[in-house]
């Protein structure tokens, strides 16, 4: 009985070296191969290096300047500009250099109470911003309408007066005749936006919006545009909090093309844009 249990032990010990063996093998084979293609990879470098540069040559036949590193930088240039445009990206910079043209503005009326926006600089002490910012619309029915009495914008920690000098024609809010132009006597020192009168607002163009939002400064959102309704304003989805309607919309050359107006009823996420026409700009002396 010993004897005969014993030989499949034996048979399984024989197979177990022989599978170690082969494995061995393959494995050597393996670390064999590993450190040729190792060997060739060197070699290739090696012959890299020992290469001349490759130099752009002019069509006069004169030498130029080494343009390896002037290539990769072309071709990571490149890059970065296609997943700008794929993605609607915009240079962190010029958002945080165009974040200084805008300021918040307060109004006051004659019964004591106040409300706020944003303005946007145009140069020479100009404002753009939106009517109902400034005015009070739709009193026409009231027996006793209420009046925006002064408007302030905030510039450096101050609160200066300005002066309504241009209004659309809206009798209502969120309006293509909401807008305004305000001025400020003072010197101020802020970077002028540029104006683009000829944005197309394209479905799903991205664009940038900054505003006061509830008050606590300028912040900015980004959307993209959704349609133009049937009395050329266009929506967007983009945040339409409170204080933000007179700030500016930006498209990704950081150019104004259009200030926000307003939102739909009940819902902070839809907002109504209107784009800049060159009325607007018509008593501005830039």
């Amino acid at each position: 009985m010993s004897t005969r249990r014993s030989v499949p032990a034996i048979v399984a010990l024989s197979g177990a070296i022989v599978f170690f063996s082969v494995g061995s093998y393959l494995g050597a084979l393996q670390h064999a191969d590993t450190e040729a293609r190792f060997a060739a990879l060197r070699a290739e470098l090696n012959e890299l290096r020992g290469r001349e540069p490759l130099v752009a040559t002019g069509t006069s036949g004169h030498f130029g300047t080494p343009a390896i590193n002037a290539d990769v930088d072309a071709i990571v240039d490149d890059v970065k500009r296609q997943l700008s445009d794929e993605m609607g990206l915009f240079p962190l910079d010029l958002l945080r250099d165009r974040r200084a043209s805008f300021v918040e503005l307060y109004s006051y009326d004659d019964r004591g109470a106040s409300s706020y926006g944003t303005a946007g600089y145009l140069g020479n002490g100009y404002f753009i911003t939106v009517k109902h910012g400034v005015v009070a619309l739709g009193q026409e029915s009231a027996a006793d309408p209420r009046r925006i009495t002064s408007v302030k914008i905030a510039y450096d920690g101050r609160l200066l007066n300005a002066k309504v000098v241009d209004l659309g024609d809206a009798k209502v809010e969120v309006d293509p005749g909401d807008w305004a132009i305000v001025k400020v006597k003072e010197p101020i020192d802020l970077p002028a936006l540029r104006p683009n009168l000829n944005f197309g607002f394209d479905f799903a163009d991205p664009i940038f919006r900054l505003g006061n939002d509830y008050s606590k400064g300028i912040i900015v959102a980004t959307g993209y545009v959704g349609q133009k309704t049937p009395n050329n304003l266009v929506t967007c989805l983009t945040d339409g909090h409170p204080g933000v309607s007179g700030g500016g919309v930006l498209n990704r050359e950081g150019e104004l093309v259009g200030i926000p107006v307003g939102r739909m009823q009940g819902d902070y996420r839809f907002s109504f844009i209107l784009p800049l026409r060159e009325e607007m700009f018509r008593k501005v002396s830039f």
